[in-house]
């Protein structure tokens, strides 16, 4: 199995996190509170590298710095992200122990807690790769979550999976060779069929799969500006519904 995460994985800068490590019942979250109070929220779906790993932590930091109370919670709930060192041969077996569409018990953990112990009224979702499609299915299912942005992750094996509850954003690379143009041409076309929530489709030109993560040391400047905008858009998304 080719690596379908063609940014390099295995070479990243050391990231000094702002936000801190929380335990919320069973599950551990890193969170990162903007410099002023708000009843605004975002829950961040990390990728397969997990909830510690540094372009994740990044991330949070970033969307609190829009004034969100972000948190990132350990959706593998303990068990083994999966490495850079590990072999693709051995992806769908690990796969299995950690499916996407089986997060609805860790996502109502953690909008219990940032409502109860946060203050929060509106609550987004924003997910990569494996959050993508996790939050594609939240979308689905969850009409607490007030907009979600499905960054490079998508539900392809459900009949339901264009009836959105709520505003949701799709992110995709031009080049991701996990999700055709085709995929995502069959998906505008359902949400133009079904879908009866505000939703937005966008592809970013030359880009691969988990490019709009990258922190900005780690960019290749020709990707710069295309991760930078999906960035912008992915704020503003979260600005206009959150």
């Amino acid at each position: 199995m080719a690596d379908p995460f063609l940014y390099n994985t295995g070479e990243r800068s050391h990231y000094g996190c702002l936000g801190h490590e929380v335990q919320i019942e069973y599950l551990k979250a890193y969170v990162c509170r903007p410099s002023f109070s708000t009843d605004k929220a975002v829950i961040v779906v990390h990728d397969v590298f997990g909830w510690q790993f540094p372009d994740i932590r990044y991330i949070v930091d970033l969307i609190a710095s829009h004034g969100y109370v972000t948190i990132c919670p350990d959706f593998f709930k303990g068990t083994e992200p999966w490495k850079s060192t590990d072999h693709w041969h051995d992806f769908p077996d690990w796969m299995k122990n950690h499916d996407p569409l089986k997060v609805d018990k860790e996502a109502d953990v953690v909008l219990k807690y940032l409502k109860e112990q946060c203050g929060a009224k509106k609550i987004g979702v924003v997910g990569f790769s494996w959050g993508g499609m996790a939050v594609h299915h939240l979308m689905l299912k969850n009409p607490q979550l007030t907009a979600g942005v499905s960054l490079y992750g998508i539900v392809r094996d459900s009949e339901e999976r264009y009836s959105l509850l709520n505003p949701t954003f799709f992110i995709f690379g031009e080049k991701d060779h996990t999700i055709s143009l085709d995929q995502i041409f069959l998906l505008e076309d359902k949400l133009k069929q079904y879908c009866k929530v505000p939703y937005k489709i966008k592809v970013y030109p030359g880009q691969v799969h988990g490019f709009a993560q990258l922190k900005p040391e780690d960019m290749k400047p020709e990707d710069k500006p295309y991760i930078e905008e999906a960035r912008r858009d992915m704020i503003d998304w979260i600005k206009m519904f959150v």
